[in-house]
């Protein structure tokens, strides 16, 4: 098979990108020193996270000119996210340290006080016509009607005209009121700011395309109609995942957070397996898939962890976001006694194919602290540390609230919302408590103080269950999801009580979350995501539209 290099300087998770290019029909090689990169005839340059980490570690491994000389070489080069960012000048994330300055230009954080940032999601690529006969070609398997996965806090502003002087085609993406650059292509280099690893059917199609020297191709008019500007709804798919009674990995649903049938077996509800699940939902149009680990393997060595192989089957087959939560702490391995923190713990994972790390019950346990010691950060909590070298985007905070009614405000410290859904006395104030150990163990800490304090920390993103609604099918909390999308910037997943398209569609116009997940209506086939986002459109929300993979 044909050979592409792929230069490894610690960059964060790349093991999607290998699965990708390896399901195209290439063979990967590894630049592990800047002696090898004469070598590389194809070289991808990838990178996920903090442009300052990632662009010094890249300099003090003496990268810069070797990779410089090999653009110049004319041999093809692709930069993935802060592969393309590297390509620029510099960036706010981090003045100090340059770029390669083979584009003009620097990025910019996104404005967030009208949208949440990071900027994550599904958004369009589009190329910006240079003549007439421009938006009748295909660069580099780019389509105007396709969306592309983003994951990012900077990006490079798109300004009429200036990269397309130095003889660029440039794609463009919309958020909210910012038109960004998304890919660049010139002569033998492509760079985009979006994942096409991630990107299902439409970035396979970017890659191929790549990999194949295909530059350009005609536009059939089906194609080149260009979809609705910025992102589209995200509809994610979420797989508990824990060990029935005799040992194996099964996705389960529970209800209130109880996964055992009601029956008189008191079996562990088994709902199928986790990673023809996750293919299940890829092939149906997922967007993200979830999976939410609640077994203790506390006995199994950290090597062997068992959600590690569930990820490395599910990475290569499903080109789409992996998130993964559940025994993501400062840790004791028992194969050796050495104590092993939360970001080692965290990289096995994203070396396995996850795009996410999920925390859950330590994120409660680190905002107590923090508002003990009056707010300070110590720059050692498993969100701080794994922000730190991943980007925030990388860390996502799973949150367990449940009502606690009050008859008045007065009744306690905490903010409370006036409520339409009145408590069983007829109450009609309430606030959140938020909850740890699986629901188990409910803390004096509201749900908007842990939002706020995972945000200081570096969490890039809220994954918002509600004990009250799992399970229910009753729809989502929109008097919960509404509180805490006011107290943060960051995106905001809503979960809990989806058991029908509409409950979707209700959310998403009825609130201003980023995302929603769905669990049991789609394990036991009562709708499939792809049925969800028909509704959807016919509703007049703007979805990803489905592809099917043409490798």
């Amino acid at each position: 098979m044909p050979t592409v290099h792929l230069l490894d300087y610690a960059a964060g998770n790349i093991r999607s990108l290998v699965n990708a290019i390896e399901k195209l029909g290439w063979d990967v090689e590894w630049i592990r020193s800047p002696d090898d990169v004469p070598k590389a005839e194809k070289l991808i340059l990838p990178g996920v996270g903090h442009f300052g980490h990632c662009l010094t570690q890249f300099a003090n491994a003496g990268y810069v000119e070797p990779v410089k000389a090999h653009i110049a070489s004319g041999k093809p080069f692709m930069g993935i996210c802060v592969g393309i960012q590297a390509l620029f000048e510099g960036s706010d994330e981090a003045t100090a340290v340059p770029g390669l300055g083979v584009a003009k230009g620097r990025l910019e954080r996104f404005d967030n006080s009208n949208k949440s940032v990071p900027h994550i999601g599904w958004n369009s690529a589009n190329t910006v016509p240079n003549d007439s006969d421009a938006t009748l070609q295909s660069v580099y398997g780019l389509q105007p009607d396709s969306k592309y996965y983003y994951v990012h806090s900077y990006a490079v502003p798109y300004r009429k005209g200036e990269l397309e002087k130095d003889g660029w085609t440039v794609a463009t993406a919309t958020y909210g009121n910012e038109v960004f650059v998304g890919a660049i292509a010139r002569d033998n280099i492509l760079a985009t700011q979006f994942h096409p690893e991630k990107s299902g059917a439409a970035g396979l199609r970017v890659l191929k395309a790549f990999l194949s020297g295909n530059k350009t191709s005609p536009l059939s008019a089906a194609s080149s109609t260009q979809s609705t500007p910025g992102l589209t709804r995200r509809i994610i798919a979420c797989l508990d995942v824990r060990a029935n009674d005799a040992g194996d990995l099964v996705v389960t649903k529970g209800d209130q957070y109880d996964v055992r049938e009601k029956s008189g077996s008191n079996a562990v509800r088994n709902l199928g397996k986790p990673v023809q699940k996750a293919q299940e939902y890829y092939h149906q149009g997922a967007d993200e898939v979830t999976f939410l680990n609640i077994t203790s393997f506390r006995d199994t060595p950290l090597k062997d962890l068992p959600m590690l192989e569930v990820l490395r089957q599910t990475a290569a087959t499903v080109f789409v976001p992996l998130t993964i939560g559940g025994g993501i702490r400062d840790t004791l391995d028992p194969a050796t006694g050495r104590s092993v923190p939360a970001l080692e713990v965290a990289t096995l994972y994203f070396q396995s194919g996850a795009d996410k790390v999920s925390i859950g019950s330590d994120a409660v346990t680190a905002a107590e602290a923090y508002y003990a010691s009056n707010r300070t950060l110590t720059g050692k909590t498993a969100i701080e540390t794994i922000s730190e070298a991943y980007g925030a985007q990388a860390v996502v905070v799973s949150i367990d609230p449940k009502r606690v009614y009050v008859s008045a405000a007065s009744e306690t410290k905490h903010a409370t919302i006036s409520t339409s859904v009145p408590g069983p006395k007829g109450e009609a104030q309430c606030w959140y408590a938020c909850t740890s150990q699986g629901g188990r163990t409910t803390h004096d800490l509201s749900v908007t103080e842990l939002v706020t304090a995972v945000e200081a920390m570096g969490a890039g993103e809220i994954l918002l269950n509600c004990i009250d609604r799992d399970g229910t099918n009753s729809g989502f909390d929109l008097e919960l999801i509404r509180s805490v999308k006011a107290a943060v910037k960051i995106p905001v997943i809503a979960s809990s009580g989806a058991g029908n398209a509409d409950h979707f569609a209700e959310v998403f116009t009825e609130t201003n979350v980023n995302a929603a997940l769905g669990a049991g209506m789609f394990h036991r086939g009562e709708w499939t995501v792809k049925g969800v986002k028909e509704v959807l459109g016919k509703k007049g929300l703007d979805v990803r539209p489905f592809e099917d993979e043409e490798v």
